[in-house]
């Protein structure tokens, strides 16, 4: 008997377009013209990364994974960014057989109590033996699991294939995330390698093993078929398919989650995002001290000029403030160079020659400041209601964009990083989910010299 497996992997941000994971749903259900004959498999990273997958981690793949049922599914180094417990829900909600053959944590095999090895599945007359592995360079990739401890693959599949033929499989099926997977077809007897973490299509046969991956984001799905002849893989373009309605219904629902509301407008015209204090502007600074628990934030342009947020405001509103990958660093500087930064933000207000205001420049949080627009001077600076010192050591929370470059901030650069806290996209939502956003502005920056009129 013919046994086809349809094969996904590496999903990712494709959950934040939910027509596309509608017709990944759409062509498995097309393709699955015989279930009795027919099986299903995940390799790995279908819950994360994404901007949806930040907001409710990782949780969006449930919709997927119940209307699709797959039979199979395994670990990516993504599945982990939003820790442990997250990693553990998925495994334990998933409808088919999670596979870990591979990974530990505190010296036992991870999450133990809602994974298994290896699953042998009946389809039809057929026994196929399933295995699941996931790359050793995890704990190096994600600084989330750094403490995972990953075994050698082959070693695992080895033992495995034994075990799985021994109990009566016709043939044995790797589910990978490991992207180079030459060495398991080269090393051990298996029909085939199911693999993902490697973004590119491919359908080798090594040394009689078929070694397979379906490409990224939800495009592509592979259509393979296992009989007494040699296993051969097909990439089916997920475009081709309908849509299910259903599963893309229920990702745009998650996308218009209300994280909070507001009672007035909160603008973000150009004049609230570059003239002065805004509530827009403290609600971002905010959320980066917030994340990174740090003395004081930096910000500098990043927010979108858009419609007010008013009223109910949605993961997506949030998003949308900062659309960007921006990572949320915090840095540790003494005063000087905290002051030398604060000029930095004033200084950013000058362009000469260009078609920009002279009263563009940045926003604070955990300080207060007083410009002299003069001079392009800070005469006044306090951080937690006291004066900076210079000598006094100050943690700082900034975007990478502004550590990493010197476009704006001169004074702070990757050396002065001590730590990684969060993306700023969830930054923003749990800013908003704790605190929600900010309405009023509360005099943390005052330009007594400046002739342009007040935010209004």
């Amino acid at each position: 008997m013919t046994v086809r497996i349809l094969h996904y992997a590496d999903v990712e941000n494709a959950y934040d377009t939910p027509e596309r994971v509608g017709r990944l749903a759409g062509a498995i259900d097309a393709l699955r013209d015989d279930p009795a004959a027919t099986l299903v498999t995940g390799g790995g990273d279908d819950t994360a990364p994404g901007v949806l997958s930040l907001a409710c981690e990782g949780a969006q793949a449930q919709e997927f994974f119940d209307a699709v049922e797959p039979d199979v599914e395994v670990f990516g180094n993504h599945d982990f960014d939003h820790g442990y417990d997250a990693a553990r829900r998925a495994a334990r909600e998933f409808p088919g057989a999670w596979l870990n053959a591979n990974a530990h944590h505190d010296g036992e095999r991870f999450a133990a109590d809602h994974t298994t090895p290896t699953a042998l599945l009946d389809v039809g007359d057929a026994t196929v033996g399933f295995v699941g592995v996931t790359a050793e360079s995890t704990p190096d990739i994600n600084p989330v699991a750094a403490d995972l401890a990953v075994g050698d693959a082959v070693d695992a599949v080895r033992d495995a294939e034994h075990d799985l033929r021994d109990a009566g499989a016709d043939h044995v099926v790797v589910v990978s995330h490991r992207g180079e997977d030459e060495d398991i077809a080269r090393e051990t007897t298996v029909d085939a390698v199911l693999g993902g973490h490697e973004h590119d299509r491919m359908a080798d046969s090594v040394e009689g093993t078929l070694v397979a991956r379906p490409g990224s984001g939800g495009h592509t799905l592979l259509e393979v078929t296992l009989s007494d002849g040699d296993p051969t893989a097909t990439h089916r373009e997920t475009a081709d398919y309908p849509v299910d309605e259903a599963v893309a219904a229920a990702l745009r629902e998650r996308m218009a989650e209300t994280v909070t509301r507001v009672d007035g407008p909160v603008r973000r015209t150009e004049r609230h995002l570059k003239a002065g204090e805004s509530p827009v502007g403290n609600f971002v600074a905010d959320a980066l001290r917030s994340a990174g628990g740090a003395d004081v934030a930096l910000l500098v342009g990043g927010i979108r000029q858009d419609d007010p947020l008013d009223g109910d405001v949605t993961v997506a509103d949030l998003h949308g403030l900062c659309p960007f990958d921006n990572e949320v660093l915090v840095t540790e500087v003494d005063g000087a160079t905290l002051l030398d930064a604060f000029a930095d933000l004033q200084l950013a207000a000058v362009h000469p020659g260009d078609d920009v205001p002279d009263w563009w420049f940045g926003h604070v949080s955990g300080a207060s400041l007083v410009y002299d627009d003069r001079d392009y001077s800070v005469v006044g600076a306090r951080v937690g209601g006291e004066p900076v010192h210079p000598e006094e050591t100050y943690e700082v929370a900034l975007s990478d964009y502004h550590v990493v470059t010197d476009h704006i901030v001169r004074a702070i650069d990757e050396d002065d990083v001590v730590r990684a806290a969060s993306s700023l996209s969830d930054a923003l939502v749990e800013r908003a989910r704790e605190h929600g956003v900010n309405t009023e502005t509360e005099g943390r920056i005052r330009r007594p010299y400046l002739e342009e009129p007040a935010v209004q």
